[in-house]
């Protein structure tokens, strides 16, 4: 069955039709402004917009200012994401999708070393399709690999070392040291090569035809915060970003860049895609970078999504649509709907603290009181603090 077409980004349809005396202050009000600009977009290097051209994907570079400080100099950080398609169909030898993938992020991961990228995160299981919709164990669960020595980490050791370049990354992990269980992980590795830490994903779906617990449970990692040569980051792994708390817990741990690598169609969460991380941004006062695969993925059986509608062989279209959220509310542009992609934003981490000056945000939270209703909620007998209105019968 044929694809429907795509639309390609709401900032292309935007500026196809709003007139341009009107289009600044649509873009002020949609994407918010930083130090009182619309943010920054800073030009492309030819270098890469050739390499960009040859291999078939887009390119966008963006700038979050902060106001000058007495003593504290900018910290100025690179960060970057990227997206992309599987590249064989899903039929063909796992060892041979892998390598395929493999193979077309290391370009992009040399364009983001040309333009200076200092923390670089990749997609949600950015080594193999998107397979948990399918419940089926096998193949899929063969691209599943060590954490600290399967080869995607390998790989993405040479290149973090080559660019002297922090990267997170994704994986499928296989757990050998606790009985080859298998858990959604993010794998931080710093600039010298060196394996930082990981995170496991902490909130599984069970939503439509995400049958991710078919596969692996709930990690048990906490809300870990890792301290790297370019600031401390964090990775709130794709359904994640649906629950608050999960972003507040990397803000209080000290994050001061939250990854949200995820896989997400647009059938689902389209329409909550632009809003919840830059509202953790804004609430957490931290930048965000949101990271989604692209493009349809077919599988070779059927399965269906359990609501009497007709079986299939695909998700729906992963809608890409990768950007960045600063602590001030404003956002970056998106990378396409439609294409693999290198989004980077250059920030300035003292932003961070400036909005929490402003806001006070931390200081008029009152974790004590939550804290209280959430260790009397989660016992057996919690009573919902209900008022009822006397007159109701």
């Amino acid at each position: 069955m044929s694809q429907p077409v795509q639309v390609e980004s709401i900032e292309t349809i935007l500026a196809e039709h709003i007139p341009p005396e009107k289009l600044t202050e649509v873009r002020r009000i949609l994407f918010g402004v930083n130090q009182g600009a619309p943010v920054e977009v800073l030009p492309i290097p030819f270098e890469v917009t050739k390499i960009a051209s040859e291999h078939s994907f887009e390119v966008a570079m963006s700038k979050f200012k902060a106001a000058p400080e007495q003593l504290r100099a900018p910290r100025i950080v690179k960060i970057g994401v990227i997206q992309n398609s599987i590249v064989l169909p899903t039929t063909d030898p796992i060892d041979l999708q892998y390598k395929a993938i493999q193979d077309k992020i290391e370009v992009l991961i040399d364009a983001a070393g040309l333009l200076g990228v200092n923390v670089l995160c990749l997609q949600e299981t950015w080594h193999m399709p998107f397979a948990f919709c399918t419940r089926e164990r096998y193949p899929w669960v063969e691209f599943a690999q060590s954490a600290e020595r399967g080869v995607a980490i390998q790989f993405i050791q040479r290149m973090a070392k080559k660019y002297n370049m922090v990267i997170v990354s994704p994986i499928l992990e296989r757990d050998e040291s606790h009985a080859d269980t298998i858990h959604n992980t993010a794998v931080v590795v710093g600039n010298n090569g060196n394996i930082i830490g990981k995170h496991r994903k902490n909130h599984i779906p069970r939503t439509g035809d995400f049958n991710e617990s078919t596969y692996y449970m709930e990690g048990n990692t906490g809300h870990p915060v890792f301290e790297t040569a370019f600031g401390k980051i964090a990775v709130n792994i794709c359904y994640g970003r649906h629950h608050n708390l999960n972003w507040l817990a990397f803000g209080l741990n000290g994050a001061e860049i939250v990854f949200n690598p995820s896989a997400t169609v647009n059938g689902l969460s389209e329409p909550m895609w632009s809003v919840e991380a830059r509202n953790a941004a804004m609430t957490n006062n931290y930048f965000t970078a949101s990271i989604n695969r692209v493009g349809t993925e077919s599988f070779p059986n059927e399965f269906t999504s359990g609501d009497g509608k007709p079986a299939h062989k695909d998700f729906g279209h992963f809608f890409g649509s990768s950007y960045f959220s600063s602590p001030d509310a404003s956002r970056s542009p998106s990378l396409s709907r439609t294409r693999d992609g290198l989004n980077v934003a250059e920030v300035d981490l003292n932003l961070c603290r400036q909005v929490k000056d402003k806001w006070n945000f931390q200081m008029t939270g009152r974790y004590d009181m939550y804290a209280s209703f959430l260790s009397e909620y989660i016992q057996p007998g919690y009573v919902p603090q209900v008022v009822k209105d006397p007159s109701l019968k």
